[in-house]
C-alpha cells in the first residue's frame, strides 16, 4: 500500500532542545560559518526496511576496555551457556536500501561503522520534505515513528484511539511483506532554533508495539540542518564530522524474539526458566550502539576536527546515562563539559574540537552501567 499526503506546513512553533552554543575567540569552537548558495528546498527519499539480523554485542569476543578475556562478573552478561543466551541475538533493525525493490542494501561506505545497529541517519534541510519508503521485512506488524518534524495522522506511524479510521490508520502497523511512504515535512521548528548550532537531531524509532519495538532493535537517528549552513547533502558546512550514539539498556527480555533467541542460542533451551532472575540480568545489555565493553568500533577523528556527537538515551527508568568523554570537552548551550545528562528519549548536541590526541575512554558514568559493559574508545589521531 502506498498513500501520498502533502497537507499544508504549520504556523511556527517555539520548541526546546539541548544545544551548543558559540563563543567568540574560543580556541575549540568549529570554523567560521561557511555562507554560499543556499540549496534549494527538495523531497528527499529514503529505503528503509525493517530486518531481522543476527546481532552480536560483543564480536571480538572479549573486554576491548581492558584488553582480556571476559571475566566471571562480565560472563553474567556476554557469556553463553546452557541457559544463557550470550552475547548474539536476533533483533529487527532498521536498514537501508538503494530503491524501491528492497534487494539490494546501501553501500556501507554510506554509513558509518560506528553506528552499530541504529539505523540509516535520515537527513534533511529546513524546508524540505522527507519520504521514507518502508518494506516490512520482518514476522511481525511494524512501523517508523519520527521526533520533530511535521507529519499528518497517516505518517505518525503509531496506534491508539486518535479518532482516525480507514487509510489513516495504514501507517500504525505495516504487515509483514508490505510497504508503506510515509511523508514527514520539516518546517522551521523542526530545525535548528535561535540558540542551536547548525543542526540538530530527533530520533526515529518502531512504535506498533513501542517497548517491544525499540528492545527489538527498531531506531535510528535523523539530522536537521539550517538552510544557510548546509551542503546539498544536507549535512552542516560547519562540521568537519559526525558522530552518533544511542545509550540504552536494551532488555532483551522484553524483545520479541527472546523465546526464538533461546532455542536458537541456548545450548540446552529445554533447561531455560525465562522468570529466573539471574537469567533476566543475563539479557541486560548495557550497550552504546548495541556494543558492549569497548567493542564499539570506529569512533575517529583527528585533532582540532570539528567534530559534533549527537548523543540519545531510550529506555526505562533505569535509563539514566551520564555519558563521559576522557581527554577532551565539548561545548552544549554555550557551556563546557566533558560529561552531559540523557534520560529515555532525550537527544543532546555537543561540539568538540580535539585538542588532545590518543586513544580515549567514553562511558557512561553510572557505576553500575560501567561495570555492565557500556563503555567504548575514541580514538584522536595527531
Amino acid at each position: 500500500m502506498n498513500i501520498h499526503r502533502t497537507g499544508t506546513l504549520p504556523v511556527l512553533l517555539l520548541t526546546l532542545s539541548f544545544a551548543a552554543g558559540c563563543g567568540d575567540g574560543d580556541p575549540q569552537m568549529p570554523p567560521e560559518h561557511m555562507h554560499g548558495e543556499e540549496p534549494a528546498p527538495r523531497e528527499r527519499e529514503y529505503f528503509i526496511a525493517a530486518d531481522e539480523v543476527a546481532w552480536n554485542y560483543a564480536p571480538s569476543g572479549m573486554n576491548m576496555i581492558t584488553g582480556e578475556p571476559f571475566t566471571d562478573d562480565e560472563n553474567v552478561f556476554v557469556g553463553n551457556g546452557p541457559d544463557r543466551i550470550g552475547s548474539e541475538y536476533i533483533k529487527a533493525l532498521f536498514r537501508s536500501y538503494t530503491d524501491d525493490t528492497f534487494s539490494e542494501l546501501s553501500p556501507p561506505t554510506e554509513e558509518p561503522e560506528h553506528m552499530g545497529f541504529l539505523g540509516p541517519t535520515i537527513r534533511a534541510i529546513v524546508g524540505d520534505t522527507i519520504v521514507v519508503h518502508f518494506m516490512n521485512q520482518t514476522t511481525r506488524p511494524a512501523s517508523i515513528h519520527p521526533h520533530g518534524v511535521f507529519y499528518e495522522k497517516d505518517s505518525e506511524g503509531a496506534p491508539y484511539e486518535d479518532g482516525t479510521r480507514g487509510s489513516e490508520k495504514d501507517d500504525d502497523a505495516v504487515p509483514p511483506g508490505e510497504t508503506y511512504d510515509y511523508h514527514w515535512q520539516v518546517p522551521e521548528r523542526a530545525g535548528p532554533g535561535p540558540s542551536d548550532m547548525s543542526s540538530v537531531m530527533w530520533m526515529y524509532h518502531g512504535h506498533t508495539d513501542e517497548v517491544a519495538d525499540v528492545y527489538a532493535g527498531l531506531m535510528g537517528s535523523m539530522v536537521i540542518t539550517a538552510r544557510d549552513m548546509a551542503h546539498d547533502d544536507a549535512t552542516p558546512t560547519d562540521v568537519d564530522r559526525e558522530l552518533f550514539t544511542l545509550f540504552e539498556v536494551v532488555d532483551e527480555n522484553q524483545s520479541p524474539y527472546l523465546q526464538q533467541n533461546i532455542e536458537t542460542y541456548a545450548g540446552d533451551p529445554d533447561s531455560v526458566d525465562p522468570d529466573d532472575e539471574d537469567f533476566g540480568e543475563s539479557n541486560l545489555m548495557h550497550s552504546i550502539n548495541g556494543y558492549v565493553y569497548g567493542n564499539l568500533p570506529d569512533l575517529h577523528m583527528n585533532l582540532g576536527e570539528s567534530v559534533r556527537w549527537y548523543v540519545m538515551g531510550m529506555g526505562t527508568e533505569v535509563d539514566l546515562h551520564t555519558p563521559h568523554w576522557h581527554g577532551n570537552t565539548v561545548l552544549v548551550s554555550g557551556m563546557r563539559l566533558d560529561v552531559v545528562e540523557l534520560l529515555p528519549a532525550t537527544m543532546v548536541m555537543a561540539d568538540m574540537v580535539p585538542d588532545d590526541p590518543g586513544n580515549w575512554l567514553f562511558h557512561c558514568h553510572v557505576h553500575d552501567h560501567i561495570l555492565a559493559g557500556m563503555s567504548a574508545i575514541y580514538s584522536v589521531a595527531p
